[in-house]
């Protein structure tokens, strides 16, 4: 299951981005999938908490967006969506058509906890 390698780079982003942002972890991370991705979101979930446990990030909620896939026609030029197993111009039907979208696999937010700030009492 190829998912845990990809889990287990997406904690190691996170802990990035808790880092640079002196957090003390997250709590909710979002993530957008492409169906042409290659990645199972269902199978993403799953494989999340063992790459989590015990890091920053072991009880936020990993949330998966789901990204349409978009084609750009050659011919006629309208961007569309298209099915997976079909990257057809939802305008003109033509088949010469590039994928904008859908291919993706993106971290898309974090939602972070800081540390109260210490302050000194008056």
């Amino acid at each position: 299951m190829h998912e845990l390698a990809v889990a287990q780079a997406l904690v190691e982003q996170v802990d990035a981005v808790i880092d640079q942002h002196h957090a003390t972890r997250a709590t909710l991370i979002r993530v957008r999938i492409g169906p042409l991705a290659g990645v199972v979101p269902e199978l993403l979930a799953t494989a999340f908490p063992l790459a989590a446990a015990g890091r920053r990030m072991e009880h936020a909620e990993l949330d998966c967006v789901a990204a349409p896939v978009t084609v750009r026609c050659r011919t006629c030029g309208a961007e569309t969506e298209a099915a997976m197993n079909r990257l057809l111009c939802g305008a003109c039907g033509d088949w010469h058509t590039q994928v904008i979208s859908g291919d993706e696999l993106l971290l898309e937010s974090v939602e972070l906890e800081t540390a109260p700030s210490l302050t000194p009492e008056s």
